[in-house]
């Protein structure tokens, strides 16, 4: 009998095509599970009634929070109400942020990535700047959607490795470049998260949560973009896949 594959899960984004709800996750992450971190990826439908935690749970090694064109739901962080035209989607937030409590209570490594991060802030009680590039000191980090993939996905802006955190034990370099596709980002951090790499502005790019049980990792920029190209990027892949095969293991022997 052959062994079962290490299986992280993939929340998805809730979309409406024509008339009809489909459930999306964009093939670049799908592929950076699959051959980044070597385990099988499994989507995760984000229901109108969303699937319990637990039943998630007791199916996954890992799960892999990825990014959206839609952001989360201000309301869950007490913030002012979305302008217009900003794309939310409810049913994510429904799904995403009750699982990633129970996951980090159970020990389920997580990686977390641009919406991904903004919501393990927000699950964890933290606070977003809706329009960071309206504040204070800021860059605008947002992307030229009128340029061609390879120029939006480009290299940026610098981050600073913090000492302290998961980050600084993955890498080698205290100060790298990545890419910058966001609007939003984290305002208040979250009790029990470390900044793990900030941008030149002072804006928070890298959390990690130490005395976690299990791997919990996060970022702001978009690592599984040409994930092969980038050592930072592989480091981190591969690191998240080490921990669901080690995880997965515990829980085989136990």
């Amino acid at each position: 009998m052959s062994k079962r594959p290490f299986i992280v899960g993939i929340p998805c984004d809730h979309r409406m095509v024509g008339h009809h709800p489909f459930h999306m996750a964009g093939e670049k992450y799908v592929t950076a599970v699959r051959d980044g971190a070597q385990a099988l990826p499994l989507l995760i439908p984000v229901l109108p009634n969303a699937i319990p935690p637990a039943e998630i749970l007791e199916s996954v090694d890992g799960l892999f929070f990825t990014g959206s064109p839609s952001n989360v739901a201000p309301k869950h962080y007490n913030g002012a109400a979305p302008r217009e035209g900003v794309m939310q989607d409810e049913n994510r937030d429904a799904t995403t942020l009750p699982l990633l409590k129970a996951a980090i209570e159970k020990g389920t490594p997580l990686l977390c990535v641009c919406r991904g991060f903004q919501e393990l802030n927000v699950a964890l009680g933290g606070t977003l700047h809706q329009h960071v590039h309206e504040v204070a000191g800021r860059m605008d980090h947002r992307e030229n959607k009128d340029a061609d993939l390879d120029t939006q996905y480009g290299p940026a802006h610098d981050v600073v490795v913090q000492p302290g955190g998961l980050l600084s034990q993955m890498v080698r370099e205290k100060t790298f470049k990545v890419n910058s596709l966001h609007s939003q980002g984290i305002d208040r951090i979250a009790p029990g998260l470390h900044a793990d790499a900030k941008a030149p502005d002072g804006q928070i790019e890298a959390v990690s949560m130490p005395g976690a049980k299990g791997f919990l990792f996060a970022v702001q920029w978009h690592p599984e973009w040409r994930w092969r190209e980038n050592p930072q990027s592989r480091a981190i892949f591969s690191a998240f896949g080490d921990a669901i095969r080690g995880t997965a293991r515990q829980v085989t022997a136990a």
